[in-house]
Order: C-alpha cells, then sequence, then structure tokens
C-alpha cells in the first residue's frame, strides 16, 4: 500500500473547520470507493461525528482510562504494552461506516489538560495510518495540537478562516509553528463564509496560498443547526464545491 495522504484540518474555532473537514470525507469517499479512509474527530468538541452523522461511540479518551486502570491495577506493562492495547481496542471500537473509518478523540471528563490524550492520539495516528489510503484529522481549533507536535507528520496541512483578521492571524501562527515542529509536503488556506468577494481584497494570509474562497452558505448554515449530516448536502452547496477545488489544487482528486 502507498503511504497514506494524511489532511490534517486545522483553524480558529468557529470558521467552519469541522464542515470543511466532513466536506472532505465525503467527496474522498466519493471519489475513490476502493481506497481506505479514516476520519478522526480530533477535536475535544466532537463535532465532526455529528456533521458526518455518526455517533462517535467509545472515544480514545474511554480507552485510555480503561486501559490505563487495569495496567495500573496489574503494576506490569511498558509504554509500548499500553500503545498496543489501545490500538487493539480502538480497532475494536472503530465505527465502520459506509465508504470510511471514524473514531474520536472524545472529551475528558474532567477539566484541564488533554496532554495525556493528546500524547495517546499522536501515537496511535502513527500505528493507524499504514491502514489507510486517506486520513482526515479535523483538529483541535487553534495550535495547541500543532504545539503539542499531535500532527507530527502529515501529507497536506489545510488552514481555514474568514475573512476577518483575526482568522487569519491564527492560520499564520499556525503555519510558523508547523513549519519548525510539524513535518508536512503542502499547506494552502480556505477562506470560508465571504459575504462580500470584495472583502478578498483585504485578505492577508502571509505566505499562504489560498486554495478557495467559499461564500456564505445558507444550505451549509441550516445543516449546522439541525445537525444534519454532510452527505445530505445538495450537490451543488458552496461548502462542497469550495472543499473539492481545494483537493483539486492540492491534487487529490
Amino acid at each position: 500500500m502507498a503511504e497514506a495522504k494524511i489532511l490534517a484540518v486545522a483553524g480558529k474555532g468557529g470558521v467552519g473547520k469541522t464542515s470543511v473537514s466532513a466536506a472532505m470525507v465525503r467527496l474522498l469517499v466519493k471519489a475513490f470507493p476502493d481506497k481506505r479512509i479514516l476520519a478522526i474527530d480530533a477535536d475535544p468538541a466532537v463535532g465532526l461525528s455529528t456533521a458526518l452523522g455518526v455517533d462517535p461511540g467509545t472515544t480514545l479518551d474511554d480507552i485510555r482510562k480503561a486501559v490505563t486502570g487495569e495496567v495500573t491495577e496489574r503494576e506490569g506493562g511498558g509504554v509500548g504494552d499500553i500503545l498496543e492495547s489501545v490500538k487493539g481496542r480502538l480497532l475494536d471500537a472503530m465505527r465502520h461506516l459506509d465508504g470510511y473509518d471514524f473514531f474520536a478523540i472524545g472529551r475528558p471528563e474532567t477539566a484541564g489538560c488533554y496532554c495525556a490524550v493528546n500524547t495517546y492520539l499522536r501515537q496511535v495516528i502513527s500505528l493507524l495510518i499504514h491502514d489507510y489510503d486517506y486520513v482526515v484529522v479535523d483538529s483541535e481549533a487553534g495550535i495547541e495540537q500543532v504545539n503539542r507536535r499531535v500532527l507530527e507528520k502529515v501529507t497536506h496541512l489545510i488552514l481555514v478562516s474568514d475573512a476577518s483578521k483575526k482568522g487569519t492571524q491564527v492560520i499564520q501562527t499556525v503555519k510558523r509553528v508547523a513549519d519548525e515542529l510539524v513535518m508536512y509536503e503542502r499547506c494552502g488556506a480556505i477562506i470560508n463564509r465571504v459575504t462580500d468577494p470584495a472583502a478578498m481584497d483585504f485578505v492577508d494570509t502571509g505566505d499562504i496560498p489560498i486554495l478557495a474562497v467559499i461564500g456564505e452558505d445558507a444550505d451549509q448554515t441550516e445543516f449546522d443547526i439541525l445537525g444534519k449530516s454532510v452527505f445530505d448536502l445538495p450537490e451543488q452547496a458552496k461548502m462542497l464545491r469550495g472543499t473539492a477545488q481545494t483537493l483539486q489544487q492540492l491534487n487529490i482528486l
């Protein structure tokens, strides 16, 4: 099997990052019915499962807590044993959908740092990617997972912003951190929810090429409000067309 293409989607919260991730999954499933595709909801907000219309089921954090508890009780087993146990349980718990597999990182029940589950996520991604042709990762909003090298190696880094200065500053920060800490082959931006095309004259993404501009999409807004699956979006929805343009620019479609 050829090396997996890992598409990590990142950006400021509230700009449509999860909708883009879900659209990518739909487009890849349609374009490559004979390929193995994995969707990872790496955002503790667990939005990708809703966008795909999937019950997240057992999450990585659920498994981490169970395995850690068992290892503590028997007072044995190293990190390798723990990771193998996590991987085995995750494969058992993974959701197998029509054309793709899915798992979610989950949301820890207690407040505080996601360090532990992010560490497991990094290791699990490295263990699983060899079994897939395409992996779509809906990352946590902001730069935390990039900064902690959770996304240590990706092939395509897709940064999503709206037309606001704050949004474009976030993706430029993600790019700068990724340049130091992440191995990636291609990087580009999607500018989403653009209400006035003239606003693009003032959008500054620095050295990040803009792959697609997606206008305000009434269909997508309705689906977000109702929690409906991206697979029910009409073919001509702006989100699908813009995401398809992005994948074409990256030579994936």
